[in-house]
């Protein structure tokens, strides 16, 4: 399978932000053991490049999927790639960092919020498109952008809760991404309350894909 397949697949993304790289190799740990494989490690963690490469090299993460958040010019982006993340994802479209996984075979999901930005990053090979801020618009704003646009794969990230999750993927979002909802406060390092929660959000997910195959 493609990494698209894989993603569709498992439907979540678990966006990953930490103080240090330890805290964010606990989280990623937690979010493993919940059920969520598809790992965005942020660069708004420190020495985010060397957290990717240590998960890479973990054996406990060999069934994982581990890419590159927050990737918002091409310096990163190198990084990102000499690291060998399996996919890249960034709050904006970057016309040097789509031409760069281009040339990588790095999937490349851009964060868009018109869908101007949407049909501009489309054209420059995004497959799957980041909505960012999510918590700024809505399942209903997925609904408005594939009436023009159905061939259109979202993944909102922000705004969604185990509350909502249904929500969002009746209105035909490809995957979703979730960060503060998954590992926002961290009381006392409670990595035992993220996996949880991944638990959760995974079995939230199956349910909502088993009741589309009916």
């Amino acid at each position: 399978m493609t990494f698209y397949d894989k993603l569709f697949q498992s439907g979540i993304i678990a966006v990953i932000r930490a103080n240090n790289q330890e805290e964010g190799y606990h989280i990623a740990k937690a979010c493993l053991l919940g059920g969520i494989k598809i790992l965005e490690i942020t660069f708004t963690v420190p020495e985010a490049d060397q957290l990717i490469k240590r998960l890479h090299q973990d054996p406990l993460f060999k069934d994982a999927i581990i890419g590159a958040g927050s990737v918002i010019d091409i310096a990163t982006a190198e990084k990102a790639a000499l690291v060998q993340s399996d996919f890249i994802v960034g709050p904006n479209v970057d016309e040097e960092i789509a031409s760069l996984c281009s040339k990588l075979f790095i999937p490349y999901m851009p964060g868009c919020m018109t869908i101007n930005e949407m049909i501009h990053a489309m054209k420059h090979g995004a497959k799957v498109i980041k909505l960012f801020p999510g918590q700024l618009f809505g399942p209903g704003y997925i609904k408005a952008l594939k009436a023009p646009l159905p061939e259109l794969n979202i993944m909102p990230t922000g705004g969604v809760s185990l509350d909502n999750m249904n929500d969002w993927f009746k209105a035909g979002v490809f995957a979703v991404g979730i960060g503060s909802e998954l590992t926002g406060s961290l009381p006392n390092k409670d990595y035992a309350e993220i996996e949880r929660k991944a638990r959760l959000f995974t079995s939230l997910f199956h349910d909502i894909r088993s009741k589309e195959m009916i």
